[in-house]
């Protein structure tokens, strides 16, 4: 059994971070920058070398102070936001402030550390491509907004073309960053091999292949559940003596399930894909639509997951 001097909780905001500590009753408030990070660092540096530090997953903005904390040495927890939800609802707590949540994340340290896994941070090279698709998907989203907008400004000549503008400039950009992930991609022996690998399956084709192996770095080191669970597509039992209720799926990571939604719709309609005679099996035997087509989407990401796995097995034994 580990054992660890203090159980430090972060709760993390876009703009700053509140920090509560195992034996000290009021937690203090920083900024998310790097000055904010390393004012911390530096007001706790004697704590922070004999804890556990448990950080919620917020989006993104937990990154910068995950990576600062490791690089230092110190020991690190990147929690599940559920989980931790979870856990608070648990002392019957439905109060929610930055404060309590921050001392909430100490707790569940404190109570889980045994079964909690280390943050181990990714290469550069993986932090670099995930900044670039998350980027990638911001501007997308844009692109959406201002096609949107170009519709509802037909009777106005200056909006519409300051939106036809602003549509080059966007999709530009994606094209840009699309290059330069292409690029990364190519020059690294493994992630190209793991890409040309995952191309083959039916249903995913170039874009969806890089953002599949950057959202889900795990790809070939999970088992099929594991890797469906990640995903959100393991589906979740809801039965009661002899009631069997209907089964749905849980959430997932962030942004993979509308990448394996177009490769399971492209798989679907595919003439020669094997996927597709499983996706109409299923139909045929009376499952609804939306099912039948999570689970094709189960089934790619599983494919994809025992592929990669083979192809890691071969480069380890040849």
């Amino acid at each position: 059994m580990i054992k660890y001097h203090k159980h430090i909780g972060i709760d993390i905001g876009k703009y700053n971070f509140v920090v509560g500590i195992e034996g000290i009753k009021d937690t203090k408030e920083y900024e998310n920058t790097s000055s904010g990070i390393f004012e911390f660092i530096n007001d706790n540096k004697d704590i922070l070398a004999n804890s556990l530090t448990v950080v919620e997953t917020t989006g993104g903005y937990e990154l910068e102070l995950l990576y600062s904390l490791c690089e230092r040495g110190y020991v690190v927890h990147r929690a599940d936001a559920r989980k931790v939800k979870n856990f608070i609802r648990s002392y019957g707590n439905s109060t929610k402030t930055d404060k309590l949540d921050a001392k909430a994340l100490g707790l569940y340290g404190k109570e889980r550390a045994d079964k909690l896994e280390v943050f181990k941070p990714e290469s550069k090279q993986n932090i670099q491509l995930f900044r670039l698709v998350q980027r990638r998907n911001d501007l997308k989203q844009m692109l959406v907004a201002e096609k949107n907008r170009l519709q509802q400004a037909n009777t106005d000549k200056f909006v519409k073309n300051s939106c036809i503008n602003m549509i080059d400039v966007l999709s530009n950009q994606i094209t840009e960053i699309t290059n330069q992930v292409e690029v990364i991609i190519s020059s690294d022996q493994l992630l190209k091999a793991k890409h040309e690998i995952l191309k083959e399956i039916n249903g995913i084709g170039n874009i969806v292949a890089f953002e599949l192996l950057i959202l889900l770095p795990e790809l070939g080191k999970l088992t099929r559940r594991q890797i469906a669970s990640l995903a959100g597509l393991a589906p979740k039992a809801n039965d009661s003596g002899k009631y069997q209720g209907y089964r749905k799926v849980g959430h997932g990571r962030a942004g993979v399930k509308p990448i394996l939604f177009l490769a399971a719709m492209s798989a679907r309609n595919s003439k020669t894909s094997g996927l597709r005679l499983f996706y109409e099996r299923l139909i045929n035997n009376g499952k609804k639509k939306m099912v039948a087509l999570t689970a094709l989407m189960r089934k790619i990401i599983v494919i994809a997951n025992a592929k990669l796995k083979s192809l890691l097995f071969n480069l380890k034994h040849s």
